[in-house]
This record gives C-alpha cells, sequence and structure tokens, in this order.
C-alpha cells in the first residue's frame, strides 16, 4: 500500500527529475539555451513537481493553453534538499507564508485518466528569492518531453493504457532525510 504522503520521483544518486509544462516560447528558449533564459520569468514563483501524472493532469496532456510543452528538469539533489529545508506548507499562517523563499503543498496523486487517487503528490513552489538559484546553480539538464506526453496521450484515448504507461518515467519512493521529513509532510 502506498503511504498517504510520500516524494515519488525519477532520480540517480546526484540528481531528481522535476516536472513542469510551459508555453512553446518559454520551452524552446530554454531548451536553446539549456537553462531557463526570458521569456522565463525570474520575478514570479515556478512550481516544481516530481510526479509525471501529476502535470499530466494539471496541463491536461499538453493540451492546456500556455502549459502544451512538457519538460523533465533534471535538478541537484542537493538543491531540492534546500528547496525543502526552506519550505512552508500552503497550509501554514498566512504571515509565515508570505515570507517563505518556498512554498510545499500536497495533492491527489492523479491517476493516468486522470482520477484522484488516495495518495499525495509534492509540489514545491520556488518563490522569487531563490528563483534564480533553481534556474543557474540547481538545473543541471532539461529534457523536452512533449513528444512522449503525445504519445502516451494518444494511446491513453485510443484504450492502450499499458502502452501508454510503459512510456512514463520510472519513478520511485525518493529517501528523505530524515530531517526534512517533518517540514514536508502533514504529521511528519
Amino acid at each position: 500500500m502506498t503511504p498517504r504522503y510520500q516524494v515519488r520521483a525519477d532520480y540517480d544518486a546526484h540528481t531528481i527529475v522535476v516536472y513542469q509544462a510551459y508555453s512553446p516560447a518559454i520551452a524552446d528558449a530554454a531548451l536553446r539555451a539549456g537553462r531557463f533564459v526570458a521569456p522565463f520569468s525570474f520575478q514570479r514563483m515556478t512550481w516544481i513537481k516530481p510526479s509525471f501524472l501529476w502535470l499530466m493532469h494539471r496541463s491536461n496532456w499538453a493540451r492546456k493553453p500556455g502549459q502544451e510543452r512538457v519538460l523533465a528538469v533534471r535538478i541537484t539533489r542537493e538543491g531540492w534538499a534546500e528547496a525543502l529545508s526552506r519550505a512552508v506548507p500552503t497550509t501554514s499562517d498566512p504571515a509565515a507564508l508570505a515570507g517563505a523563499a518556498v512554498h510545499v503543498q500536497w495533492d491527489p496523486e492523479r491517476s493516468p485518466r486522470g482520477a484522484a487517487l488516495n495518495h499525495y503528490s509534492i509540489q514545491v513552489g520556488i518563490g522569487r528569492r531563490l528563483i534564480r538559484t533553481f534556474a543557474d546553480e540547481w538545473v543541471v539538464g532539461l529534457t523536452d518531453l512533449t513528444p512522449l506526453v503525445r504519445k502516451a496521450s494518444a494511446l491513453l484515448r485510443a484504450g492502450h493504457a499499458a502502452k501508454a504507461q510503459r512510456l512514463f518515467p520510472a519513478e520511485r519512493d525518493y529517501p528523505m532525510p530524515s530531517a526534512l521529513r517533518g517540514v514536508v509532510a502533514p504529521g511528519g
């Protein structure tokens, strides 16, 4: 049985993959530069999600306006840990949340068809004070997943769920340092 609050991600010894959906202009510029550049906004919070299916739900499989391109953003595990160590849950006191460099929230994980599941997926909002650090120091690679997303979506619509699932990135329980568990997970 999957724990209610568990970070599941695609990761290796040094990095973790998070997903974001952007307009073509932002995605193309970032992919050309190999990092986030204008028109990416360094003046607003950016939300990163280690759950591929949650982002597929959020972006409607890259069909929502302004979210037509899906990027796998590989960041350092040190950057991920730093973000979480500075995180304040979105359910916190508004004053604490207003001063936080990072916001964290848990939303129901999603099935391939978008149904809410009984366990939760973490979303991490990197605020303006850390956005340059995220973009310039933590991000080590960007991959355009849009063709894969479109192929998986077409397979799902055609009733070929098993074939679609073989295209999904492999996600497994992320080993959270014990010092961070209580910071990010409701109830510690």
